[in-house]
């Protein structure tokens, strides 16, 4: 009978882990945080940023990218003052993000006279992890770079979570019959 009761709370428990993270593909909102080393310049540190987008509009074949007409939302907070995408330069079509064969590349992220993030200077049409301080005569140094750290769903941890307290709990009751018996 216990033996019965424990299977199946451990289905139980397995169930809500597959249905928190085994659901359907379907198009979904995809955060992603961002840190950047500079290592050099004016402002050695860490910066902190993200940027979210729409997976919809991706094959997950070859090089893609997706832009703000794709959702594409970025923020970032350097040296005090807060960025978002509407402070790329060339706004109507940037900043993008890359993709190759559905893994991120990185972001191409222009800012005048303050900053960009890409894989170079010259090639815009391509993100990467490279971070650049840009002055007024548009002159590119590389300073730093990028990491980029995808952002768990919370649906996805909470059935992690889950799991992990169902299995401690029938842990627990097992050592607690151990003792009894």
């Amino acid at each position: 009978m216990k033996l019965a009761k424990n299977i199946s709370i451990a289905a139980f428990a397995v169930a809500i882990s597959v249905a928190a993270v085994g659901k359907p593909t379907q198009a979904a909102l995809v955060n992603y945080g961002f840190t950047v080393n500079a290592t050099s310049g004016d402002n050695p540190g860490q910066y902190f940023g993200s940027f979210q987008y729409d997976d919809s509009a991706l094959t997950n074949t070859g090089l893609e990218t997706l832009g703000v007409e794709n959702g594409l939302a970025v923020a970032f907070n350097y040296l005090g003052t807060n960025y978002t995408q509407v402070d790329d330069t060339d706004f109507d079509s940037f900043p993008i993000a890359s993709f190759n064969n559905g893994e991120v590349l990185g972001l191409s992220y222009f800012v005048a006279d303050q900053f960009a993030i890409g894989s170079d200077p010259n090639t815009p049409d391509v993100g990467g992890n490279n971070f650049y301080l840009i002055d007024q005569s548009v002159n590119t140094t590389q300073v730093g770079t990028v990491s980029y750290a995808k952002v768990p769903e919370p649906l996805a941890v909470g059935g992690t979570a889950i799991a992990a307290v169902m299995g401690l709990w029938m842990q627990r009751k097992k050592r607690a019959t151990k003792v009894v018996g």
